[in-house]
């Protein structure tokens, strides 16, 4: 075990990112609602995400009792929406069971949604100063590399070493060693290219001695991404307005607003493609498919018009393609709002939480889809 802490202390001292907005006082708040944005997310990515989020839901109280589609909305365009819902859920918790204070024990504050063991450590170690290790990706990235551990990270017999080696190099600074081990692995002992030169562990990583910092942490060879197609809906009714679909609480895009969508075939979205096959063909029978699946769906007489080019989004674990259909309702019959339809003037439907693909196509519609 390579002692760390003393040096990482100082570097950061003189190096770290003290200017984060989440890092100016230590409100379990907000260090919560960090730890929750920055998974899976950039710094600068989150930064307006976080200023926007706190400033309407400024506590856990205005974040328990909000609207879903408020908390959806805040959070439209940052990814990941499981987090948002599992944070809703979180705040209600803090508020219902542990009389609107975060928990102050990491076996109690690991029960709250979409709260793991890292995130946890992370919020007590700075809001309540315990000594607590976290293990985010860019810390393992550090402890990787300095001790040129080679089994694959993602092994569970690894990720236990990993946090035992964690919870021994914690000191009893652990809020500023844990901020210091993040800024680190994120400016310089970063995925790609670290810059050893400027690292101030340099001299004791064993990786950097033998000359490995660049093949470590060891990665495992993927898969391609399954592709999955769908076409979406943008219907106009005869006072300009779109129709927008609730998406199910669970599975993709939970709980935000979506243009309807349907597979070629008229079934479920969206259907596993391959490159041998084409489902977003436009075609007759295609057309006559999607019209019927959605007529019938929606209550509405519709009629197909043009049919825009294929566009791509990637998720972690598949890649979307899909087509944009325009079409408009014949006569007056229009589908009645519910709890699952409703139809938005388009600045409005832009303040709804969108996935980003809608987002951009209604951003896009006067330029086509």
């Amino acid at each position: 075990m390579i002692p760390i802490a003393e040096t990482l202390l100082d570097w950061y001292a003189c190096h770290g990112r003290h200017d984060l907005p989440w890092r100016q006082n230590r409100d379990p708040y907000q260090l919560w609602l960090a730890e929750i944005m920055l998974q899976q997310t950039q710094v600068e990515s989150a930064k307006p995400y976080y200023a926007r989020f706190l400033q309407a839901l400024p506590n856990w109280q205005a974040l328990a009792a909000a609207p879903q589609d408020r908390v959806l909305a805040l959070w439209s365009g940052l990814g990941y929406y499981a987090r948002a819902r599992n944070a809703q859920r979180a705040a209600q918790e803090v508020v219902t069971r542990f009389g609107g204070h975060f928990p102050n024990t990491l076996e109690a504050a690991v029960t709250l949604p979409g709260v793991g063991r890292s995130t946890a450590a992370a919020v007590l170690a700075s809001a309540y100063g315990q000594r607590q290790a976290i293990l985010d990706a860019n810390a393992r990235r550090v402890l990787i590399r300095s001790h040129a551990i080679e089994a694959d990270p993602k092994v569970s017999a690894t990720q236990q070493w990993l946090w035992t080696l964690a919870s021994a190099l914690t000191p009893e600074d652990a809020h500023g060693y844990n901020q210091a081990i993040q800024d680190l692995g994120a400016l310089i002992c970063t995925p790609r290219q670290p810059r050893c030169t400027a690292c101030p562990l340099v001299n004791r990583c064993l990786a950097h001695a033998q000359g490995r910092s660049h093949a470590l942490p060891v990665t495992v060879n993927k898969a391609p991404k399954p592709q999955r197609c769908a076409f979406f809906l943008l219907v106009v009714d005869t006072e300009g307005q779109i129709l927008l679909e609730k998406r199910p609480d669970s599975g993709i895009w939970g709980g935000l607003w979506c243009l309807p969508q349907a597979a070629s075939d008229g079934g479920a979205f969206p259907i596993l493609c391959s490159d041998t096959l084409h489902p977003l063909e436009d075609t007759p029978a295609v057309r006559q498919s999607l019209q019927a699946a959605w007529s019938r769906r929606l209550g509405l007489n519709l009629q197909l018009k043009a049919l825009e080019e294929e566009q791509q989004h990637v998720f972690t674990h598949f890649q979307l393609r899909f087509r944009c259909v325009h079409a408009r309702v014949l006569g007056s019959a229009v589908a009645d709002s519910s709890a699952t339809l409703r139809w938005y003037r388009p600045a409005d439907a832009l303040t709804q939480g969108l996935p980003t693909p809608v987002r951009r196509i209604l951003r896009d519609r006067s330029g086509g889809c």
